[in-house]
């Protein structure tokens, strides 16, 4: 998740951009209809659920957020992840797998789906700015700056406590990464792929967590990458000019600052076909 609104998101096999005009485009798997958006309108806000694991491709979901803080939802929905019609004054969206999460004008939060091991117990949570789903875990940003995380901890991808003075934070497979206001990043969770090495980052502007890889930029729109390169979904390395980025199962998206994009890694089901897009929404 970046700092700002996201224009740009990548879920296992799919990617989906928002224009400056409110309208959205897509590309890649439709197998369940996350990528049928072409009728969206009044868009400020944009999340993939990003399905992490090959057992349930098929069941991704995409959400969106309007003006009027309602909220869209198209895709996978066996767990109930796509019943937010009835949703009002949202002001953020987050989407992992089983869920859709909404955050409140009021700083509280909003589920929707199911969270077999807590991922939905969000309920308690007050006084939030920011929201990341992963596959097994939801993570918040507080007004002051501290994180709170809930679901599956199995590689300690839950152990944010003592994290402070956050701008974002975003939820991957088994590890979560976290932007300082600093712009220094910090992660915990799984180390054997190599996601949360990221101590070293600095001048980090927006960042987000893919399957089993990170990817950040900075202030100068240089692409940072740690993790898994199976697919080459770290090649980001020739990148310049990036305003934001977005990590999937396993391809990443770079935002340019004149609305275009650029896509690299796993691009079986077309996702990183993303070169003809224009307008993207800027941060």
């Amino acid at each position: 998740m970046s700092v700002h609104a996201p224009a740009l998101t990548a879920g296992r096999r799919h990617s989906v951009g928002l224009r400056r005009d409110g309208t959205v485009l897509a590309a890649g798997s439709g197998l369940a209809a996350e990528c049928r958006v072409e009728r969206w309108a009044g868009v400020v806000s944009v999340v993939a659920g990003n399905v992490h694991t090959a057992r349930n491709t098929g069941r991704s979901h995409t959400v969106a957020l309007r003006s009027d803080g309602t909220v869209l939802a198209t895709g996978w929905n066996g767990d109930g992840q796509g019943d937010v019609s009835g949703w009002r004054g949202v002001t953020a969206v987050a989407a992992g797998w089983r869920r859709t999460l909404g955050l409140l004008a009021n700083g509280r939060v909003v589920a929707a789906g199911r969270g077999a091991e807590g991922q939905c117990e969000v309920g308690p949570w007050r006084e939030m700015v920011a929201l990341s789903c992963g596959d097994w875990h939801s993570v918040g940003v507080r007004s002051d700056g501290s994180a709170v995380a809930t679901g599956n901890n199995r590689r300690g991808q839950c152990a944010v406590e003592g994290w402070q003075g956050l701008a974002a934070v975003s939820a991957g497979y088994l590890h979560t990464v976290g932007l300082g206001t600093d712009g220094r990043a910090m992660a915990t969770g799984d180390r054997a792929t190599g996601a949360c090495e990221v101590d070293a980052w600095e001048d980090v502007v927006a960042l987000d967590a893919g399957s089993h890889h990170t990817v950040g930029v900075t202030a100068s729109g240089r692409v940072l990458a740690a993790g898994d390169n199976s697919y080459g979904q770290c090649g980001v390395g020739g990148w310049r000019d990036i305003v934001a980025v977005a990590a999937g199962s396993t391809h990443t998206l770079g935002l340019r600052s004149d609305g275009t994009v650029v896509g690299t890694g796993n691009n079986a089901d077309g996702q990183c076909e993303v070169d003809t897009w224009s307008g993207i929404r800027l941060p």
